[in-house]
């Protein structure tokens, strides 16, 4: 298949990724301020809780409109851009997908409208009730199509049908309940829970900088600030989990993420560290040009063992016998073992050969674990970008420290000094915004780009996935989506910074 087809179909996806991924966490994390804020409200029947409750929600209902146009387009992508992959797991890959679009979507749609302009027409019980279920609709999409995203890191539950070369699905709780899903719902909800409060946080420190609506940007600060703390260590938590699936299910991401390319016992982590731009894993060089380590961080992280021993990349590639690690080289002899026999097997049938058939179809399910890797040429195509996914992570784990460092001093000032007058803190609570959508968006380049070069790891390389189609149709769309989803941006940040001028109604 066409290279340049390969690329702008990944790049096509990943564009539309990127942009969703703005608009989504910030929709999973303000749907249950808000709620909480209404509940308030309702507990104390106080005026400026109703008004503090309007304004968010106003701003939650510009996002999720918004949000809503590319999560369609890019469900839409795997007909149009990957019918391959569609065709070989839509079995399995379809059925959460198809459950978030008929139970959650249905669900935070329609008492999105309840909740919206549902005010003295509906009871304050009934207000709230749909305010709330809105935030378990949202949530509950998240996990649907976290569960088909979990499962693409790890599959599990599904049968291979050699005669329609198609996966079916065989056991729809084992690919529900995937630890590598269960964890990897966790951890994305999680970090949209906390550019919500991000976003809270900053636009009252906004407030504070101007000197408007005082009243309301402290009680909307402690409210974000209190939430933000508690699910910024929510996050790091499942963090940890997180990456210890990592290190048992993707050993060669875990390795990318840390910059490990001879393996050791009583691993460190890398707290900081320069990649040595000549560094392969054919080669001698110093990993690193400069950096500081963690001692023994990383065995624990990743095996919650002190003593373990962390495969290296050069492991991973070139097999280590004393620690019963294979080689890609023979997992992609192996490979192209399957792979022929397949061919075999498709073959005999179509001449009515059922005795070869059947010995073809019995060396390919002897074979058949590494039937993915027989797509492969060379041991290092199982490497995927090293510095992308090196940085990525550390960007992430970084900004991560930094979040729960500024929600802890926030409710400090909140309350113990004034801090109208902490014009440092305001700012960097302002200017932590972006922050926080960066190290969501690095959190992302760390899974799907460290998982290459697999679209399913271990069962479908990126290369076989893709729609063999013209890539000139591909390139029209790309550039096509770019200036869309730009747009929608721009549109969005517009009438955001319009409402936010406007402030909220009555003030206070």
């Amino acid at each position: 298949m066409d290279d340049m087809l390969i690329d702008y179909s990944r790049a096509q996806f990943a564009l539309t990724a990127i942009y969703h991924f703005l608009f989504v966490p910030l929709t999973l994390g303000l749907s249950f301020i808000v709620a909480i804020m209404e509940t308030i409200y309702v507990k104390t029947n106080k005026e400026k809780y109703k008004k503090m409750t309007k304004f968010w929600m106003g701003l939650f209902a510009i996002n999720f409109a918004i949000g809503v146009a590319t999560g369609i387009i890019m469900e839409f992508e795997f007909g149009t851009n990957w019918a391959n992959y569609s065709w070989f797991v839509g079995d399995i890959f379809g059925a959460p997908l198809a459950i978030e679009g008929i139970l959650a979507f249905f669900l935070e749609s329609t008492f999105f409208a309840v909740m919206f302009f549902g005010w003295n027409k509906v009871s304050k019980g009934f207000h709230l009730l749909s305010t709330w279920l809105v935030a378990i609709g949202s949530n509950l999409s998240a996990l649907w199509i976290l569960i088909a995203n979990g499962w693409m890191q790890y599959p599990v539950g599904m049968k291979f049908n050699i005669d329609t070369v198609r996966n079916e699905m065989a056991n729809f709780a084992d690919v529900a309940l995937s630890p590598v899903a269960v964890s990897k719902f966790l951890h994305t909800v999680g970090s949209g829970y906390v550019i919500a409060s991000l976003f809270v946080l900053g636009i009252s420190s906004w407030y504070l900088l101007k000197g408007r609506n005082i009243a309301f940007a402290k009680s909307s600060m402690l409210i974000a600030a209190s939430f933000g703390l508690i699910v910024s260590i929510f996050l790091s938590v499942t963090g940890d989990e997180s990456a210890h699936q990592v290190a048992l299910k993707q050993p060669v991401k875990l390795a990318a993420m840390e910059g490990l390319y001879e393996g050791k016992k009583e691993a460190g982590i890398v707290a900081f560290g320069l990649l040595n731009s000549n560094k392969k894993v054919d080669n001698n060089k110093d990993t690193f040009s400069s950096y500081f380590e963690i001692p023994y961080a990383l065995s624990f992280l990743a095996y919650h063992d002190i003593l373990a021993y962390v495969p290296g990349l050069k492991d991973l590639v070139y097999g280590n016998e004393k620690y019963n690690i294979e080689s890609a080289e023979d997992k992609i002899k192996k490979g192209k073992i399957a792979v022929n026999a397949f061919k075999d097997y498709k073959d005999y049938k179509s001449k009515n050969l059922d005795q070869k058939a059947n010995n073809a179809k019995f060396v390919f399910e002897t074979y058949e674990d590494y039937f993915g890797y027989g797509y492969l040429d060379n041991p290092k195509d199982i490497l995927p970008p090293i510095a992308l996914t090196f940085y990525s992570f550390h960007i992430m784990v970084s900004l991560g420290i930094w979040f729960i460092l500024l929600f802890v001093v926030v409710l400090f000032l909140l309350l113990k000094k004034d801090i109208a007058k902490q014009k440092f803190w305001l700012y960097a609570s302002l200017y932590s915004i972006p922050l926080g959508y960066i190290a969501a968006e690095a959190g992302w380049i760390v899974a799907e780009v460290g998982r290459q070069p697999w679209a399913i790891q271990d069962l479908m390389p990126v290369k076989i996935a893709a729609t063999n189609i013209s890539s000139v149709n591909v390139q029209i769309t790309f550039w096509l989506f770019a200036v869309l989803f730009t747009s929608l941006l721009i549109a969005e940040i517009k009438i955001m910074t319009k409402q936010i001028n406007i402030g909220p109604n009555g003030g206070y």
